[in-house]
């Protein structure tokens, strides 16, 4: 948590849209990851499990009914900073729009650059589900985010460019 508690919280924080449910994320995870000894040679190695139990812990808490409702209730406010942190908010919340199982594979897909196939076995999903719930969620996100969208023929590969003034 010392080199990677930074990192694995932002991380975190795309999953989930808040900072203290990012931080509550991240120390499930490392309860999941680490309650059973593990032989890891590197920080480097026990980050990357930890990363990869957070989307898991996302999906099964939305799937309790009372905690759906407490994230929705909650209000997301947030003084402004700099243009790059109302950027990064504006995709955080725009985020929060998404179902969370197309949230956990927007953020598998453009965050960590996953492909289909390798969001699919992750989410334990079909590939067809997976390409749907990023056209989808490209298709909701674009509008929010103010950027157009061009998906290649296969959804492998989108170029999101941001909208100027004349119109592109």
């Amino acid at each position: 948590m010392r080199e990677r508690g930074a990192r694995l919280i932002a991380y975190a924080a795309l999953l989930v849209g808040r900072d203290g449910d990012a931080e509550d994320l991240v120390h499930d995870a490392l309860v999941k990851v680490f309650s059973r000894p593990r032989s890891l040679r590197s920080v480097g190695e026990a980050e990357a499990y930890v990363r990869s139990a957070m989307p898991s812990i996302v999906i099964d808490r939305a799937r309790s009914a009372a905690s759906r409702r407490r994230a929705l209730d909650r209000a997301y406010e947030r003084p402004s900073r700099t243009p790059d942190v109302d950027a990064g908010l504006d995709v955080r919340r725009a985020l929060r729009q998404l179902s969370p199982r197309t949230q956990v594979c927007v953020v598998l897909r453009f965050f960590d650059d996953l492909t289909v196939p390798q969001i699919a076995a992750r989410v334990g999903i079909a590939e067809g589900t997976v390409k749907r719930y990023l056209h989808d969620a490209v298709a909701q996100l674009a509008p929010l985010l103010d950027v157009t969208v061009d998906w290649d023929e296969d959804h492998a590969n989108v170029l999101v460019e941001a909208r100027t003034e004349g119109g592109r």
